[in-house]
């Protein structure tokens, strides 16, 4: 039996230590818990320990959970690539989705979100790393992404997010981390509002919090690992 209660607790700690050592307040710092591929009954012990954001990456999968557990005291972000055809399911479930990275993508969630008087939050992924498998747009097309998208009055970039490559040593991760802060800086030199930081994971969200993270993603110290993709 996994000990979720315990493994939450000491998440909490290291993050409150990280953020504490980088003159930063813990509460400026949200844990999203992702729960893909996890039970509802690991999700509600995770509730039960206190967790109030769980991070999905498909949508029915979440549709299905969401449903299930039925607690409007629970926050759930898209974390995972969002199909455009998923995009009206997505706007119902999702009170933020870290991972918009086309126009055409954004204009059907603004359609979608119109429909139902909704502003959609939303951060832009940006594939920093340029690697063929992650999604994301390129660090030189940030400024004219963000000037396309401000045509669309029913979302609102909160931010920015990234995945680096997995490296085992997480200090090789800073300079991602880095990069995403001084891109987001960049923007907001421009007259952008970009307040959240959506970068680390498991093994590096301490380096992550260092450079500014605003949201934390993690689920393998939580949950262990999980089969499938």
């Amino acid at each position: 039996m996994i000990d979720i209660h315990s493994r939450i607790e000491s998440i909490n700690n290291r993050i409150s230590s990280a953020s504490e050592k980088s003159g930063r307040k813990p509460q400026s710092v949200n844990l999203t818990v992702i729960s893909k591929r996890v039970s509802v009954e690991n999700i509600s012990a995770a509730i039960k320990a206190g967790v109030t954001l769980f991070g999905e990456n498909f949508v029915q999968e979440a549709k299905t959970k969401i449903n299930t557990i039925s607690n409007k005291n629970i926050s759930w972000h898209m974390t995972g690539h969002l199909q455009k055809n998923k995009a009206s399911t997505a706007v119902r479930l999702f009170d933020l989705i870290h991972t918009l990275d086309t126009e055409t993508l954004a204009e059907k969630l603004n359609g979608e979100a119109k429909k139902i008087k909704k502003i959609q939050q939303v951060l832009i992924q940006v594939n920093l790393s340029q690697e063929e498998t992650k999604s994301g747009i390129r660090e030189d097309d940030l400024l004219p992404f963000l000037n396309s998208l401000s045509t669309f009055k029913n979302i609102k970039v909160n931010g920015l997010m990234t995945m680096p490559p997995f490296f085992s040593n997480p200090e090789e991760g800073r300079t991602y981390f880095k990069a995403l802060r001084l891109l987001r800086d960049k923007a907001e030199s421009f007259g952008y509002s970009l307040p959240e930081l959506s970068m680390g994971m498991s093994n590096d969200f301490e380096v992550a919090i260092q450079e500014g993270a605003t949201y934390v993603r993690i689920g393998t110290a939580i949950f262990g690992e999980r089969t499938g993709k």
